[in-house]
This record gives C-alpha cells, structure tokens and sequence, in this order.
C-alpha cells in the first residue's frame, strides 16, 4: 500500500517497491515455493528444487487476493498465504487493530492464482503467553474455519509475530500442524526446525538491495539456533503482562 494504516506501516512496502522485490526474486535464478514443498522435505519425503525461495504473507489483508496475488502470478511466482482467520469472517474476534482485509471466502481465490494457504491463529495474540485452552483454541479453531471454507486438509500454521516456546510448539503438533513458521530474522536452512522454520520480515526500510543479498545467502544469520537470553527475557516479561491484562495483539 502506500497510505497504509500507521500501526502496520513498517511492514508494508509501497506497490512499485513490492514489483521491484518481486523482479529480483524472478531474476534471482531461485526455484519459489510453497510451505508443502518444504514440509516434504524436512519431512524426509523430497528433495527440494535447487536453490528454493518460500515468500509467505500474513494476516490476510485487502489487497491480497488482488493486486498482490496478480502480481504473484503475473511472475509464476507461487506464495504461501497466512490467514487471521478472525480478521476475515463477519462478526469474528480479533486483536488486529483497524485495516482493510480480505473475507475469508476469499481464501479459494487466492488457491486459484497459485497460493496455498495456512493458518495465522483467530486472534493474532501472543501465543506464548496463552493458557493451554486459549491455545489450543487459536490453534484448532482457525485450522478449522480454513478447512470448512476450503474443503481440505490446512496442515501449516505460522505463529503471529513469530511468538513461539516449547509448550507451543508442542501444541501445534499435537493439533495437527505438519509445520509452523517463526520469523527469527534468518535465513532458513535444510537443518532448520519444523514447528519454528525462520523467516525474514521485509520491512519499509528495506531496499531491493536487502533482498537480493537475501536471495544470494548472505544477510542474515542462519537457523536453526538457540534462543538467546534476550529473547527468552523478553517472553517472561510478556507473559507477566498477559497475566494482568489478558491475551495481548501480536505485532
């Protein structure tokens, strides 16, 4: 967008920015995927494509199942949508602020122009701050709604703002989910962890020179590793604050 909502600014790129990522993704010499593919392989049922790229987009927002899914396609480039399943149906719960979204019957459309879709909870709350049943509500509540309104198995989940522990990761797993997506602020890599595979958040700040060190390797770190004592700290502290003031908006 280029007048996004304030709150969700710094995670939007403008539309030419967002062609001129796309066109280095395209001339990068990368093979795109979807979260499937990686699945299979972590899985040890397939070898990935040389060189593989796996863009992801969360939330769910207006311009996805248009301009961006357009875009996408226009490229054959295949992507890996993360729905907020709260966000998008009529009268749903959700600790999103205000933004233009998407509905959730619009989930069969993006399939169409070449995504596969996941879930991104029903709230977008912290998930690593949640009771057990509260989890395992935002867990097996948006799976479902996906599945009711596509009509198939949604084994993939993404963790919103990439909030995730142990206890999480082993819900995900006991609910059904094949894999779930962290950010980590890495590169992922053939050793990298199922139920926390890294991502890169583009940024407003980024340039398409980010992106193409990105595609080229370099750039970042890569996973998996240890969570470090910053991130560990900055979970307690979120969690005490969940305790006083309830279920808090990932983001």
């Amino acid at each position: 967008m280029d007048d996004p909502p304030d709150w969700i600014a710094e995670f939007t790129v403008t539309p030419r920015e967002f062609v001129a990522h796309l066109d280095a993704v395209a001339d990068s010499g990368r093979t795109p995927i979807t979260i499937s593919a990686l699945a299979a392989h972590l899985a040890g049922r397939a070898p990935l494509p040389p060189r593989p790229v796996l863009l992801t987009f969360d939330d769910g927002f207006a311009d996805l199942p248009g301009p961006t899914a357009e875009t996408l396609a226009e490229r054959g480039l295949p992507a890996t949508a993360y729905l907020t399943t709260g966000a998008l149906a009529p009268g749903g719960h959700c600790l999103l602020p205000p933004a233009p979204m998407m509905a959730l019957a619009q989930a069969a459309e993006l399939e169409r122009a070449g995504m596969e879709i996941g879930s991104h909870t029903v709230t977008h709350a912290q998930l690593d701050t949640l009771t057990g049943r509260r989890l395992r509500a935002e867990l097996r509540d948006s799976k479902a709604a996906l599945e009711d309104t596509l009509g198939h198995l949604v084994p993939h989940l993404a963790y919103p703002h990439g909030y995730n522990s142990p206890r999480v990761r082993a819900m995900a797993a006991d609910v059904g989910y094949e894999t779930a997506t962290a950010v980590r602020h890495a590169l992922s890599s053939e050793r990298d962890e199922r139920y926390r595979i890294a991502r890169l958040i583009v940024r407003r700040t980024h340039t398409v020179a980010d992106v193409r060190a990105w595609l080229a390797g370099g750039g970042a770190r890569i996973a998996p590793y240890r969570d470090g004592p910053k991130t560990v700290g900055w979970r307690w502290y979120r969690r005490a604050r969940a305790a006083v003031h309830g279920p808090e908006f990932a983001g």
